[in-house]
């Protein structure tokens, strides 16, 4: 696809008109995603993970990702806080427990799922869609690679793969969602050891979660992460530490990222029209910039190679023309040798007969 900017502009131009003559404009980012009643989800309890690393080389092997820099094996990765990469959809990380002196945390990182996700949200070709069965998945063939996903996540989640020039993709944690239609469990739920997490259905994780802080206490923070977060995940935690001390965010609100986006853009109609041309049109003009690069590099290649070819004939040319010389300055001092010594015999020859006289 290859748009002008005159293209681009006139298309701004079309939108504009299109809103102020009254047509009711959709845009991509403005569909709001209400959620699965009966979805899934995990339940990370805290207080029983003890930082073995199993969920990470699980997760590693079921989505048959790199091997990592650092064995699962080498707990010493859990002394600096990690985050989530293109080459690692889950991370554990160590806390120090402020109410316990030499007391730790461990807190598990990954996709948290929203109920309403902000990443499919902004996306405005719909790689992200969130499934009924609570999974939020990416299609990787529509992807245009804007990155508004990485920008739009509250939780700092998406990783991309920068190092692949051809096809480069948005990597994160799909809760497993194809071995959750085959009707199995995620694969860090299903190694776990100590039980640290729980998959099932949503509401009943959070019955669970309620009973547990119910009974003990002294030993829970009386808050679910992620019941209302941002709308809802259907990534749920209870901890005995305070949340903020275990890096999770205690800033997001309850009303969800597209609820907060169609507000804002509600409020300025014109904006609401033009947001999916603006995006569009971006990508577009910047599609078309890299293929005028790609084609300035063809011909900048071919220039230098025609240019090293004419340089390469007129040093073969003068090279040719100096052995040629070269060549003729040796004949001419090989027939003048040849001339010198005839002469010489010659003289010799007659002083010789002038003595037999």
């Amino acid at each position: 696809m290859s748009v002008s900017r005159r293209r681009f502009l006139t298309w701004m131009g079309g939108a504009s008109f299109a809103t102020a003559v009254g047509r009711k404009a959709h845009a991509g980012t403005n569909k709001e995603f209400k959620g699965y009643p009966d979805s899934m989800g995990v339940l990370h309890d805290t207080t029983l993970c003890v930082g073995c690393r199993r969920c990470e080389e699980a997760c590693n092997k079921v989505n048959d990702l790199p091997a990592p820099d650092v064995s699962f094996r080498d707990e010493s990765v859990l002394n600096q806080e990690r985050r989530t990469t293109a080459k690692a959809y889950t991370v554990v990380n160590k806390y120090a427990d402020p109410d316990r002196p030499g007391g730790v945390t461990f807190r598990k990182l990954q996709c948290n799922h929203c109920k309403e996700p902000a990443c499919a949200s902004a996306c405005f070709v719909k790689a992200f869609k969130k499934t009924p069965e609570g999974a939020v998945v990416y299609d990787a063939s529509v992807c245009v690679g804007c990155r508004y996903c990485m920008v739009a996540c509250p939780f700092n989640i998406p990783a991309y793969e920068y190092e692949k020039v051809l096809d480069p993709r948005v990597m994160k944690c799909t809760m497993c969602h194809p071995r959750i239609l085959e009707g199995k469990i995620p694969g860090c739920v299903e190694v776990c050891p100590v039980e640290a997490l729980t998959f099932g259905k949503r509401e009943d994780l959070i019955r669970i979660a309620r009973d547990r802080i119910r009974k003990y206490p002294e030993k829970y923070v009386d808050h679910i992460y992620g019941e209302y977060e941002m709308g809802g995940t259907n990534w749920l935690y209870i901890t005995g530490t305070p949340y903020e001390e275990i890096g999770m965010r205690e800033d997001l609100g309850t009303t969800s990222a597209p609820e907060l986006t169609a507000g804002a853009l509600g409020a300025v109609p014109i904006v609401v029209g033009l947001w999916p041309v603006l995006l569009t049109g971006i990508w577009a003009m910047t599609q078309r910039k890299e293929k005028i690069s790609a084609e300035e590099k063809k011909e900048a290649v071919a220039q230098a190679v025609a240019k090293t070819e004419a340089e390469a004939e007129e040093a073969m040319a003068a090279a040719m023309e100096k052995a040629r010389k070269d060549q003729d300055a040796a004949v001419k001092k090989e027939v003048k040798k040849a001339l010198e010594e005839a002469k010489k015999a010659k003289e010799e020859g007659t002083d010789k007969k002038e003595e037999d006289v």
